[in-house]
Parts: C-alpha cells; sequence; structure tokens
C-alpha cells in the first residue's frame, strides 16, 4: 500500500486559518452559566448542551487551551444522575426548541455515546494533570459502570441503549425496524414515534433494564465500539491514579464486550446492530460499519475487507465527498435526509482515527482532505450532501473543529 504524510496539508491549513476559524467559531459559541464554561453545538439550532458533543469541543478545545476542556467537561458531569448515568442534554437557559419532557428538571433523562474516558484521557496526555484525573474520576467511573450494570439486562455484555436519541443519531436507518417504521418515511413520522417511546419510557421513570425490554432494546455498533475504546482509557486513567483493580476490572469488562460483539453482531464480516432478546441483526449498511475500526476490534484482516469491500467502494461509501452516513446502496439512502446519508464530520473523524490504527495512512489521508473540502466550500454546517458537497443543517456547527484533531494524529 502507497502511504502518503498525512500531515502534507498542515501547511496549507494553517495558511488558509482554518485553525483560527475553528478557535473563532469555539470562541463564539462559548456560554457561562455560573461557575460553569460550555459550548453550544449551533447557537441557532442547538441552544443547550449535549453530551458528545462536549466530548468532541473537548477534543478540539485542547488543541487551543488544555483549562477550557476541562471546563467543558466539568460543566456536564455537575448535571451527573445519582444512578452514575450522565444526561445528553442540559437546558442551562431554556430556548424554544428541542422543550421535550424528560421528566426531570433542566436536563434529559437518557444519555449518549460515552466518550467522557476518552476526552479526559486526551486532556491528560497533553497537560499532565493528574489532579484533574483525581477530580472526574469518580463520576467517570459511576457513568461506566452505570453502563455496564443498568444497560446490560440480559447480561451477555453488550451495551444497550433505550431510544434512537441515545446514539446520538436520531433519525437513522439503523432504528427503523425496531421503531416499526419502513426505509422511507418522513423526519416527522420519526420524531413522532420518538416522542412516544420518550413518552413510554418516561411512565416507567426510565427504569432502563425494564424500559429497554419492553419498548426499545437495541444493541449499537458505535455505542459498543465507543465504549470498548474509552474502558481503555478509563483503565489507564485508573492505573495512572493507582486503582489497579478497577484498571483490571474495567480492562475485563472492555474485552468482554469485545467478544460478545464477535459473538453476537458478527456476519460476513461486518458488525451488525442488533434488537431484542434474540438479538435479530439490523442488516442495514450505514456508517456503523466501519466504527469498530475506531477500537481496533477487527483483525487486520477483517478491516481490509471493510475497507475495499465497502468504504472504497464508489456505489456503496465512497462519494465524490466522503463519508456519507448510509451506503447510496440502501433504500433509505437520501443525500439530504438527516442522518440518511449526508456526511457529518464526527463519523469522519471516529473513521479516521480507525483507519489510522490499521496502517491505512493514504486513505486516512483522502478522507481528511475531503473533509477539509467540504468546511472550504460551505463553511461550519451541520451536515453535507456526500455527492455535491453542499452545506445541511444547522449553520456554524462545531463539529467542524474536528478538523484539527485528524491533523495531529
Amino acid at each position: 500500500m502507497e502511504h502518503v504524510n498525512i500531515h502534507e496539508t498542515v501547511k496549507k491549513l494553517l495558511d488558509d486559518n482554518i485553525k483560527d476559524a475553528v478557535l473563532k467559531l469555539m470562541l463564539k459559541n462559548r456560554r457561562q452559566a455560573g461557575e460553569y464554561q460550555y459550548t453550544l453545538p449551533s447557537t441557532e439550532t442547538y441552544p443547550y448542551q449535549w453530551l458528545w458533543d462536549s466530548c468532541f469541543h473537548a477534543i478540539i478545545l485542547n488543541h487551543f487551551s488544555a483549562d477550557d476542556a476541562q471546563k467543558e467537561i466539568l460543566s456536564f458531569l455537575s448535571k451527573q444522575f445519582d444512578n452514575g448515568l450522565i444526561p445528553h442534554m442540559i437546558y442551562w437557559e431554556k430556548a424554544d426548541v428541542f422543550n421535550i419532557n424528560w421528566g426531570t428538571e433542566g436536563t434529559s433523562s437518557i444519555t449518549q455515546p460515552p466518550m467522557v474516558a476518552y476526552a479526559v484521557w486526551r486532556i491528560f496526555q497533553k497537560n499532565g494533570d493528574e489532579k484533574f484525573l483525581r477530580k472526574v474520576y469518580p463520576n467517570l467511573f459511576h457513568f461506566y459502570k452505570y453502563l455496564i450494570n443498568e444497560r446490560d439486562p440480559h447480561e451477555q455484555n453488550l451495551v444497550g441503549i433505550i431510544t434512537p436519541d441515545e446514539s446520538g443519531e436520531d433519525n437513522s436507518p439503523r432504528f427503523d425496524e425496531p421503531l416499526g417504521l419502513p426505509p422511507i418515511h418522513s423526519r416527522k413520522t420519526n420524531f413522532k414515534r420518538r416522542l412516544k417511546l420518550i413518552d413510554e419510557n418516561r411512565k416507567c421513570n426510565f427504569d432502563a433494564p425494564f424500559c429497554m425490554k419492553n419498548f426499545f432494546w437495541v444493541k449499537d455498533v458505535p455505542f459498543n465500539a465507543i465504549m470498548v475504546e474509552n474502558l481503555k482509557c478509563l483503565a489507564h486513567i485508573a492505573e495512572r491514579l493507582g486503582h489497579d483493580y478497577d484498571a483490571e476490572y474495567f480492562g475485563k469488562q472492555r474485552q468482554e464486550i469485545i467478544d460478545a460483539m464477535r459473538e453476537l453482531m458478527f456476519e460476513d464480516g461486518i458488525f451488525w446492530t442488533t434488537y431484542g432478546e434474540d438479538y435479530k441483526k439490523i442488516k442495514v449498511k450505514t456508517w456503523a460499519l466501519f466504527a469498530p475500526l475506531f477500537a481496533k476490534i477487527p483483525t487486520q484482516e477483517e478491516a481490509e475487507l471493510l475497507v475495499n469491500t465497502y468504504l472504497l467502494n464508489k456505489e456503496e461509501f465512497w462519494t465524490e465527498y466522503p463519508l456519507p452516513t448510509v451506503s447510496l446502496g440502501e433504500p433509505s439512502f437520501n443525500a439530504e435526509g438527516y442522518w440518511r446519508g449526508p456526511t457529518w464530520f464526527a463519523p469522519n473523524w471516529f473513521i479516521y482515527k480507525g483507519l489510522i490504527q490499521y496502517g491505512f495512512m493514504d486513505i486516512a489521508s483522502k478522507l481528511k482532505n475531503s473533509s477539509l473540502k467540504l468546511l472550504k466550500k460551505s463553511g461550519f454546517r451541520e451536515q453535507f450532501n456526500p455527492q455535491t458537497g453542499k452545506g445541511l443543517g444547522a449553520k456554524e456547527f462545531t463539529w467542524g473543529g474536528l478538523i484539527i484533531d485528524m491533523n495531529d494524529t
């Protein structure tokens, strides 16, 4: 395989002031709530704090100020529930959008992909602030223990989600079948079905094992792959702090999830999201096919199969502006449908990191450069048409800032 220097465009990036543009956006979207500092994903469209968005924000801010990155983490940890759950939304100031009744005051009652340990470990790797690690470790311990204990009611070592919103991909066609929806339907129909699910969960007080089994019992591939990588980071944190027993425990849990993914999700070279008590595979090709690369779960041979058969296939995922969130070959593919085809920066970032893990440096470079082209063409948008590069959704959306982390690997 021909290798390309993945840093070859760094100078060009800086010459075009991309890094300055990212910092300007992050500062523009910064807010203060009492002692807490946080960042809005988009001031007009997303005027609250979201969990995995803030993890991305911390990763981005870490390139400018580790102190600001730490503040981003501390703000959402401040609303952690007694049972360990970290809510996916914090309503620091009420606005006119997303006013959903979650049964709690000031936050939601669900979570999002567990990226916080990864973000914390990245911050520590930069500044070596062990005091910060000690401060947040109890929060991390209880959050990941909650996911391990409460989100696996049948003790099969896979973490479950109780609504598509917990995946971070609210409208993904991966969840059509569990929601009882056809591959082609309106965003309004999808939202209505998810609101019904929230109502059902609220009636049982978001008791995850009970609600999951009765309404929406899904084991999602990206969520579990992210959990695997974060448990590795959490084990590093525990070991650094001298909690050897914890480090061993989280390392063991990580391996058990990997083994369960292979046993219950893997078929024909692909890890598939599953649902129901019989772990029925949802064979819808989305970017989730490549999420296990982030945690280096596939073997080298399996990774090469994924990349060569699917990622680089122009009839599947290798579009003019990769990477579409849904394969072009799926009935549900819509180049401008919310999470049903457009290119998003977070999936590109996860896949980029995964490609690097397996030595696909030239492909990673192409994905990074394509992501940069999207920013130059359409600015900091929420999502992009994978065929034309047209910007879609929210404007001044922070996820585009991950481009600077794709140049620091």
